[in-house]
């Protein structure tokens, strides 16, 4: 999910308007990139422009000169992403398979091989036993 908007910002990041404490800016580029693909893939069938969104969050720290092509990248970047998870069930899926003590669903991120979070990795070491004595 973060190569998605790793890729925006390091494509985008020579165009970055400078503050004076030289790095708020190229934080505050990545954290948008990375929230705004963040909800395109827990959320993507409601999430209807998601390259509006990141483009208005973004503009203001790249100069008029600039806006176009970060527009363009935007734009290329977030059509790969909506392809990848609309194509992909895997990245569909961001909970957990377990369910906590109390009988709610787990709201972890899984792991790509199994679908269990990295604390129920164990049901999954069960799981493979049951079929095997099946």
């Amino acid at each position: 999910m973060y190569h998605f908007s790793r890729s925006i910002y390091r494509e985008l990041a020579p165009d970055i308007i400078e503050e004076h404490d030289g790095s708020a800016n190229h934080e505050r580029v990545l954290r948008s990139c990375e929230l705004c693909v963040e909800r395109l893939a827990t959320d993507w069938h409601y999430f209807a422009r998601p390259t509006k969104t990141l483009f208005n969050d973004i503009r203001i720290y790249f100069p008029m000169s600039a806006q176009l092509r970060v527009y363009k990248t935007v734009d290329r970047y977030m059509t790969f992403a909506r392809d990848y998870f609309a194509s992909n069930p895997v990245a569909e899926r961001l909970d957990c398979r377990a369910t906590t003590r109390r009988g709610t669903p787990c709201q972890r991120t899984p792991l790509p091989h199994n679908g269990y979070c990295p604390s129920h990795q164990h049901l999954a070491e069960t799981e493979d036993v049951q079929q095997l004595a099946a």
